[in-house]
């Protein structure tokens, strides 16, 4: 950018943030309580002083709540800050400070290119708890990140949104970083959105449909200042649950992140998925910023209108703390709700993802006093918005302060990660005394939490492992969480796993142990691939990648959050057994079905949809204390949608540690049981390919091995 005075004009009030136009480029920033706004520009990303700096007249560059203005000559590439002059008040919630520089909530990119130091953005002084009372005289411009004005033009090459409908998906839960940074991935370059393409045919092997990111939006990495207790490293935010700039991908997962090239990075990702059937679902982070409480950093909400951004207390010195990192978000103040849909609305029309994951969801339905509503704003809008109709929208149902909607979330069509899945699931197949019921309720599509609504099966989101808590691997390795390398004494993360190591703690070359280990891996994907709703797997649990017992990695950026490629290998009998399930999934509608069962009448042979048996053959007594059951699934008229017929199948369930011979009911008149699955065989014959499926024989019964599920299908021999 050259050195000197630039043109500036009036501008417009809309759009938000920085817009190319012809000859130069509109800044717009709302702020009701600010005196007047300056807009800086700089040369390079790590200027403290800026080339321009323009102080906005509120007679000509204020519309409403609305500061605009127009730089004559100014292009792609530019840099720039807001300042804002107002009162100074904490008591009163009001915290502006002209000499700390400010992000563009509407920003499309921020420069990456160096760490961020945001000590300077803080008025806090260690040791004094009312020290963000004292006005703050640093200038933090050099430690600050610089908003980036972005030229949008890219080669689509006609790309759309896939937009799969919810039950034809399999979706894969990953990092962006964390996919590839290992240098077992092999890949060019590792730790970035080119780096996630260079996975595909990786994801396509597995056959999920879907990729779900942690967040992509800016964060700072640097943020967190404990060191792990026995590296002596110093632990980074690696998860990205600490946004920033919610319009911007993160420039450090691009390989040119300095002046908007993740910009066109995170859109050839897209792309070049969407081109391999895959679609995109970004984790998002709407509960709180990157903000803090008091005494954290002032970078962007706080110094633009503090009291509108976020709740605060009774005293607005003080934010109110429903998401556990310090403030919340006023997500149905309408300006913040406005953002809110203006955000949604860029990634889906402009970045092109197909659907959203909304982290803490609970937070989108409280009022401004933190109350929650009935019929939240925020949240039937996003169900109800026309641009967002055929996106996806996840809920994970809960927050920090209490709020437990899973099986309730208000709007309508949301769906929702489902913990009582992952639980109940867990318990079951730990071999815990009265589990069977809530087994079987989760598998066949949770029709307690969400038939009494209207909502469909399809609507759960069924998983027994994420990113938050253990990976497959270590539920069944370890009985308790080993996080003490978080430098927290193992006090974070949860503590109620419902795992189990099945005979000691931690790897083990016990080939006894090892082989259970195996089955239940096997189990648990299987069990969550074929259970009725929509399942989600954690990136690497398809061959068992392992964070050594850490259930809460969240500040690991290092090995034990990277996924090591090289188990793909030597656990290929297990990643064998997760594509042979994904497939067999994707090819029976018996597994996708739009509707709940209800135990009637399904077909003209008079067979109840759903049947339930105890190994012997006999009805079930949901009272007892059963391990094992069987269920036999009647394929007619499976996917009403499309009015297409499936096989029968008949699926038994083995939970107890011991052998168990099942009463296998007839096949259908012509037609044959033939095997499919059966956890506790060794690879290849524990999943096998469509069409290779082994003939039953006898046909009326079964042998299953402790701790083991098996398949057959019905079929003409």
């Amino acid at each position: 950018m050259p050195s000197r005075p630039f043109v500036a004009h009036h501008g417009y009030p809309r759009p938000f943030g920085a817009t190319l136009a012809s000859g130069g480029v509109n800044f717009a920033v709302f702020s009701r309580d600010a005196t007047s706004m300056i807009l800086c520009l700089y040369e390079r990303s790590t200027d403290a002083e800026p080339t321009f700096s323009l102080t906005l007249d509120p007679r000509q560059n204020r519309t409403g709540d609305i500061w605009h203005c127009f730089i004559e000559g100014l292009g792609a590439g530019a840099l720039y800050h807001w300042r804002a002059e107002g009162p100074f008040i904490p008591e009163r919630g009001l915290r502006f400070n002209p000499h700390k520089a400010l992000l563009d909530p509407y920003a499309r990119a921020l420069t990456s290119d160096f760490a961020w130091k945001f000590a300077s953005a803080s008025g806090y002084v260690p040791g004094d708890p009312d020290s963000d009372l004292s006005f703050s005289a640093t200038d933090d411009s050099g430690d600050m990140p610089k908003c980036v004005v972005v030229d949008d033009d890219f080669d689509w090459k006609g790309d759309r949104p896939l937009n799969y409908p919810l039950r034809h998906c399999v979706i894969y839960e990953a990092h962006v970083r964390g996919l590839t940074m290992h240098p077992s991935s092999g890949v060019a370059h590792p730790g970035t959105f080119l780096g996630v393409v260079e996975t595909i045919p990786r994801l396509k092997e597995l056959g999920v449909t879907s990729l779900e990111l942690l967040p992509v939006q800016e964060f700072d990495s640097f943020e967190n200042a404990r060191r792990n207790p026995r590296t002596g490293e110093r632990l980074r935010q690696y998860w990205g649950y600490s946004t920033i700039s919610f319009f911007a991908p993160k420039g450090s997962y691009a390989v040119d992140g300095s002046l908007g090239g993740q910009v066109a990075e995170f859109k050839t990702m897209v792309r070049e998925l969407h081109a391999a059937g895959i679609e995109v679902i970004l984790d998002v982070v709407f509960n709180h910023t990157g903000e803090g409480n008091e005494l954290g950093p002032t970078l962007s909400f706080r110094g633009l209108d503090n009291p509108i951004w976020y709740m605060l207390d009774d005293n607005p010195r003080y934010y109110k703390n429903y998401s556990g990192c310090g403030n919340t978000l006023n997500c149905n103040h309408p300006v913040v709700r406005n953002f809110i849909m203006d955000c949604l609305h860029y990634w889906v029309v402009d970045m092109h993802v197909d659907g959203f994951r909304f982290d803490l969801g609970s937070i989108l339905g409280r009022d401004q006093r933190g109350r929650l509503l009935e019929n939240p704003p925020v949240i039937e809008q996003i169900a109800e918005d026309p641009i967002l109709r055929h996106t996806k929208i996840i809920a994970e149902a809960w927050d920090a302060g209490g709020a437990y909607q899973v099986g309730w979330f208000p709007g309508g069509r949301w769906a929702e990660w489902n913990d009582r899945f992952r639980d109940d699931i867990r318990r079951f197949w730990r071999g815990d005394a009265h589990a069977l019921r809530g087994f079987a309720t989760r598998i066949t599509g949770s029709s307690d939490l969400y038939l009494r609504d209207g909502r469909k099966p399809f609507h759960s989101i069924n998983y027994v492992t994420s990113h938050d808590g253990f990976t497959l691997r270590d539920l069944v390795s370890y009985n308790g969480k080993h996080n003490e390398e978080n430098g927290e004494d193992n006090n974070d993360g949860h503590g109620s796993n419902f795992s189990y190591n099945h005979g000691f703690e931690g790897p083990t070359r016990n080939p006894a142990i090892e082989a259970v280990r195996a089955r239940q891996q096997r189990n648990f994907i299987a069990t969550t691939l074929l259970s009725i709703g929509t399942p989600m797997l954690l990136a690497g649990d398809e061959f068992g990648r392992s964070q050594r017992g850490n259930n809460n990695a969240y500040c690991q950026d290092n090995e034990v959050s990277w996924i090591d490629w090289g188990l793909a290998k030597d656990n290929a009998d297990l990643l064998r057994f997760a594509a042979r399930v994904v497939e067999l999934r994707m090819r029976h509608p018996s597994f996708r079905r739009p509707e709940f069962f209800t135990g009637k009448d399904s077909s003209f042979n008079a067979i109840p949809d759903i049947s339930w048996f105890r190994p012997s053959g006999g009805e079930v007594d949901w009272a007892t204390d059963e391990r094992a059951v069987a269920i036999r699934v009647d394929g007619s008229r499976a996917d009403i949608v499309a009015d297409r017929d499936d096989n029968d199948f008949f699926l038994m369930f083995n939970a107890s540690a011991e052998e168990l011979r099942f009463s296998v009911c007839e096949a259908p008149v012509g037609q044959r049981w033939f095997r499919s699955v059966d956890t506790g065989l060794e690879s290849p014959r524990d999943a096998l390919r469509l069409g290779e499926e082994e003939l039953l024989v006898p046909q009326g019964s079964y042998v299953l091995k402790p701790r083991s599920m098996a398949v057959l299908l019905a079929r003409k021999v």
